[in-house]
């Protein structure tokens, strides 16, 4: 496992209570960083499976602190602009700086494009496409404010790449999420901020094992039957996703920005 040092730095991650937020909080602790962990902590009406609440998020920052961090949790729906603003602010109130911002919250509730209401598809848009761009606006500001550089790093998918039927709004938004990043790389540049996307394929959290109840075994199995999911057959786990984090935001990658790194097994290649 690769060491990094983010001694001094601070890590906003959203989506962060369980899941891929929680292991890349893990992750950054490990490695020197103090860190906000943000979170909704509730499930939408539209949501076809159960969202993190606030006792998991109070695991993850309890987790981080026994991991030598200092955390804060913070409860933010990255979709309103007031709630992001107050979060920002109160992650810069604790710290007085954001190093990284890791802008990971996302929602994928199950249905067919025909199927799908208006309600359902503005609320996955918003969470996944518009909550990352009010994320990366108010950090960002912060970040060119500093002046001293910075790395966001936004979770696409490889929805963001190919299709993925019954999920239209999740892949509409994933490819968005791309089209973000590249822009953002492009116009923050000027402030030695980097802006990259990490694209995992299915991975092993409760939010994959949601849509997979969802949508029901019969489902499960065509899917299945469809094709391999990636290369070498095996579900990604949260910490590889995490371990391309890292890197994408460690003085390592310093000259790569606006990328969309896959973390797939290979799922691309199909």
């Amino acid at each position: 496992m690769t060491i990094y040092d983010f001694d001094g730095r601070v890590a906003f991650v959203t989506g962060a209570a369980r899941g891929q937020g929680r292991s890349h909080v893990l992750r950054f602790a490990e490695n020197g960083a103090d860190i906000v962990a943000a979170d909704i902590c509730e499930t939408p009406e539209e949501s076809t499976y159960e969202l993190s609440g606030e006792e998991e998020l109070a695991e993850t920052v309890t987790m981080a602190e026994e991991r030598g961090a200092t955390a804060l949790g913070v409860q933010m729906d990255v979709s309103d602009a007031d709630d992001v603003e107050r979060g920002v602010d109160r992650a810069l109130d604790e710290f007085g700086r954001i190093d990284v911002l890791v802008n990971n919250a996302g929602v994928a509730p199950v249905s067919g494009l025909l199927d799908l209401d208006e309600e359902t598809w503005d609320a996955t848009l918003d969470v996944n496409l518009k909550g990352m761009w009010l994320c990366a606006k108010h950090v960002g500001q912060h970040m060119a404010d500093r002046g001293e550089g910075g790395s966001i790093v936004n979770t696409s998918s490889t929805a963001g790449y190919v299709s993925s039927p019954g999920l239209g709004h999740y892949t509409a938004a994933k490819h968005g999420v791309l089209g973000l990043t590249k822009t953002l790389a492009m116009e923050l540049a000027q402030y030695d901020v980097t802006v990259n996307a990490v694209c995992p394929s299915a991975v092993d959290t409760p939010m994959t094992g949601g849509i997979v109840d969802s949508i029901g075994e019969e489902m499960a199995e065509i899917a299945e039957q469809s094709g391999p999911d990636n290369v070498l057959g095996e579900i990604v786990e949260p910490e590889d996703v995490s371990a391309a984090v890292l890197w994408l935001a460690s003085d390592d990658a310093r000259f790569v920005t606006g990328i969309g790194l896959p973390v797939a097994a290979g799922a691309t290649a199909i």
